[in-house]
């Protein structure tokens, strides 16, 4: 007769096998539905991109706004922990566009420039007509 093997180091492989496979699975993010611009994300909004997380995220935002915003894609190359690989599987779902310009004007100027609608109206209650007299009636 054989001597029987304990199953506790199988159902425990089992298990470590399924947590792992569970984990995989939901590491894996939905790519996002149309492609973000690196200008004017969010550090949310960064993370949707596979190959970026919350560092990584972080690290773009410091750079937009050290170095202002990005001429292309390929600015991303010189953020340490992207390298040509990890941004051509990255490079579909970002995109640059320039941001919308700051227009700089004097408070002061733009104030007597602007023009400002008049405050509502609120309806004010009519004085009472005065008595009517003798001398108003013909």
């Amino acid at each position: 007769m054989l001597p029987r093997r304990p199953a506790f180091p199988r159902l425990a492989f089992a298990i470590v096998l399924s947590i792992c496979a569970i984990g995989a699975a939901a590491a894996k993010k939905k790519s996002p539905a149309h492609p973000i611009n690196l200008n004017t994300a969010s550090a949310s909004e960064l993370e949707e991109v596979p190959g970026i997380g919350p560092a990584t995220a972080q690290k773009i935002l410091d750079t937009r706004k050290s170095y202002g915003s990005f001429k292309s894609v390929d600015d991303l190359l010189s953020i340490k922990g992207i390298g040509p690989k990890k941004l051509d599987k990255m490079r579909k779902y970002l995109t640059v566009t320039k941001p919308p310009a700051k227009t700089h004007t004097n408070p002061a100027q733009s104030a007597s420039t602007q023009t400002k609608s008049p405050p509502a109206k609120t309806p004010t209650k009519q004085p009472p007509a005065p008595p009517a007299t003798e001398d108003d009636e013909p």
